[in-house]
Formats: structure tokens, sequence, C-alpha cells
């Protein structure tokens, strides 16, 4: 069976280099001081009544495919989504975004394309593009990379940290619009590696590698935005289901058990990675989104008020589980862990 870990990607391995990197930052002004947010979605300093949010991210290897397709006119609003929807799990709202392009050689067609697809991100979002830098690094990049950084607001009273989720509450997921752009490593690898596939080639169920692989992330700005500032609706918590799938509601409160047993139907993609790579069901939902983007964390009786607006914006979304203070599986006790449970069995995500 093939891992994600076989195409390059160590997610374990990543948190280390993670905790590694923040462990030796220490300063920090004494004036204008940062969110103590720990390891969440973005970071935030104060800036008067407000804190002000950074996030910053990139299109990742969905770039390769990119250039194996030569479409460009999607990636931008890729870049833009991972970044923006990162910063609204806090509660903050995205107003500007900078981007950085490294490139070996471009043309001015592929930059007209990826141009495009920053433009329909930027609206999407309802953010500035206000500037950013492009390097041309033939020494260093043999292809194309596109990474951002956005700045978001929110008033200091209203910052969403998780830290108020607790056992009872119900998680709200919002689906996907496909693999977004996590995972890209291991789903190249099932199909050009394993499955010798073409990009241009149909997958069982219509659509070709590319139509599927270069589908844009879904950007949930503005449902979300209207679920934070619904005062009838007490947000607990919100975040962003990207590379480790439900391994990211940790970032919330982590003294509590995220159970995940009411999904959907897997995407069709996701069910194609599966077979043709013989993936198994546990790494599959260490990797991939499996088709929720998006989790929203509320009391049970705020649950259709966050389906209703979710329904507005045509993403579909349910209850998908519940916190709880622990599990039992097979005599062992399930504590501060995102546990699913998936064609009986149960799958925890550490």
């Amino acid at each position: 069976m093939v891992t994600y870990k076989d195409a390059g990607v160590d997610i374990l391995y990543e948190d280390k280099i993670i905790r590694a990197l923040v462990s030796q930052i220490k300063f920090k002004r004494s004036d204008l001081k940062p969110a103590e947010l720990g390891l969440h979605y973005a970071g935030a300093v104060e800036f008067l009544d407000y804190y002000l949010v950074l996030s910053t991210d990139g299109v990742g290897s969905k770039m390769i495919v990119a250039e194996m397709a030569n479409k460009f006119d999607t990636v931008g609003i890729d870049m833009i989504a991972m970044n923006v929807n990162d910063a609204i799990c806090i509660g903050a709202e995205p107003i500007a975004l900078v981007d950085y392009l490294a490139v070996g050689h471009i043309t001015e067609e592929i930059a007209e394309q990826i141009g495009k697809g920053l433009n329909e991100g930027a609206k999407e979002a309802n953010i500035n593009i206000v500037g950013g830098e492009t390097a041309t690094l033939p020494d260093m990049i043999k292809g194309i990379d596109l990474a951002g950084t956005v700045l978001a607001i929110v008033k200091k009273d209203e910052i969403i940290t998780g830290k108020d989720v607790k056992p009872g509450d119900v998680i709200v997921g919002l689906r996907s619009s496909g693999i977004h752009s996590n995972g890209l490593s291991l789903a190249r690898k099932v199909f050009f590696e394993i499955a010798k596939l073409d990009v241009f080639d149909k997958l069982s169920y219509g659509k070709t590698v590319a139509e599927e692989l270069l589908t844009p992330t879904r950007i949930y700005v503005k449902p979300i935005l209207e679920m934070v500032r619904d005062k009838d609706i007490n947000i607990k918590g919100l975040a962003h289901i990207t590379g480790g799938s439900f391994r990211k509601l940790k970032r919330l409160n982590n003294n509590v058990t995220y159970y995940i047993d009411n999904l959907p139907e897997p995407l069709p993609i996701f069910k194609e990675i599966q077979r043709l790579g013989n993936v198994s069901d546990e790494e599959m939902f260490r990797t991939f989104n499996m088709g929720i983007g998006f989790c929203v964390i509320v009391d049970e009786e705020d649950a259709n008020k966050v389906i209703k607006i979710s329904d507005k914006y045509n993403i579909p979304a349910q209850i998908i589980g519940r916190v709880v203070d622990s599990l039992e599986i097979n005599g062992n006790k399930i504590v501060g862990k995102s546990v699913v449970k998936y064609k009986d069995k149960y799958i925890i995500l550490g």
C-alpha cells in the first residue's frame, strides 16, 4: 500500500520541523504584543482595539500538475484560498494580500493566466492584492512556485481561538470542492507513477486527471464571516481542513476529543486515488480532506443556522460529528485526539 510518506511527505516529521523552528523564535515586541494562539491557523499582533492577523501559504505541488497541463488560470485561486481560509479560522476578516512568484522561467501568457486566477480569488475572498514579488531564480527553481501572505483584522473581543470548545458541541462540516491544495504529492504518485496515467486521461467517472486535480480550492470567507457576525450563533471553533485532515481540529482545544462519525460519502476523486493506489483508509484520512473542507463547531442548537447559511452560498453542510471528553476504543481510552469512524472502523488521528 502506498503512503503519503512514500510520496515524499512525512506529516509527523513536518510537525517536528515546525516545533524545532518555532522553539528558536523567542523575541517579542513589548509594545505590539502577539496574541497567544499557539500553533493555530494564523498569527496575530495587537493594534489598538484590533488584532492584525497574518497567514502565509502557497499552491504547493499542485503547480506541477498545472505545468503538466499547461493550465495556470486557477492556481491563483488556490493560493488565495489557502491563505484566507486559514485567516478566518480565528474569526478575522481578510482584507489584503501580497503574493510571491518564484520561477526558473515564465512566459507572459503563463503570467496572465496566473493573474486571472489571482483576480478571481481576490474577488471571491473580497480582498485587495496590494503588492508582491516576482523572483527569477533559475539556479534554484526549475518550475514555478506561487505563495502569498494575507492580512486580516478582528476585534480583540471577537477573536475565536477554540478555547470555548467543550464536550457536547457539534461539528458541522462544509463540503470541499475536491482535493483542494493538499495531498497532491500522493495523488501525483498514484496517478502518474503507479497508474501510469497522463494528465489528460479520463478517470472512471469521466473527468480528466487535470480537470479533477486543478479544480480550485473552495473559498469559505463569505459564509464563515456571515456566521461569525450572526449574533444568534455562538461559534466555538473554526477549522480549515487541509493536509493532515481532521488532525487540524486539535489546533483548537486539544484537551477534548473530536469524534467524526457522520461523514458524507467521500468525493469521487478520493475513491479513485484509493482504488488506483491501493491506499488504506487510515492513510486517506491522514492525508486528504475526504470531502470536508471546513469545520464549524457550535452548540447543537446552532447547527441548523450554520447549515442554512452554508446552503445560501451553495455549499452543502451537515453535522459530521461531536466533541466528547474521551472515547473508549478496544479497551483503550482516547483523549485529545481526532477520531473518524468510517466503514465500522475507528481511525485515530494523532
